[in-house]
């Protein structure tokens, strides 16, 4: 299952990757917002996104803002995220393969949703290569437990 959220600025294109992702058979919890109509605050949603992912709850988090920057931002304040904001599908995959990326964050006002689609292919078709990225992801994990513990 697939944890997803957005801000009003990312609304229309987080309802296409909802359907789009249903389409392939991905379950999807949609954390909201449920209109653009009314302005929303980014750092709750991705505050709930990101603990979902954090707790297990679901697999991955995918959060769309205007930009993507203050999801992204906001995601990486929960212990244990590593979301990647991404606006080609090249960034993708390597914050899957390279920094073992949980949660992937984009931009409705950087990337039309034929490239957001591909973003989301590309990061969900990824996996973590393991090696020498293992070693780094573990030094990012060891400086947050450290972090977290204060």
């Amino acid at each position: 299952m697939i944890a997803i959220g957005s801000d009003h600025a990312g609304f229309a294109l987080k309802e296409i990757l909802v359907e789009y992702l249903r389409g392939k058979g991905v379950e999807v919890k949609d954390f909201g917002v449920h209109t653009d109509a009314v302005k929303a605050d980014y750092p709750p949603v991705a505050f709930s996104v990101a603990q979902a992912v954090s707790e297990e709850d679901v697999e991955w988090g995918i959060l769309v803002c205007g930009t993507g920057v203050g999801m992204s931002i906001a995601a990486n304040k929960v212990k244990g995220i590593r979301a990647a904001l991404c606006t080609t599908e090249y960034a993708a995959r390597m914050s899957r393969e390279h920094n073992d990326a949980n949660v992937l964050a984009i931009g409705a006002w950087v990337v039309g949703k034929g490239l957001a689609c591909q973003i989301l292919d590309a990061w969900m078709g990824a996996s973590f290569a393991g090696g020498i990225h293992q070693n780094r992801v573990q030094m990012i994990r060891q400086h947050e437990e450290r972090s977290y513990d204060r």
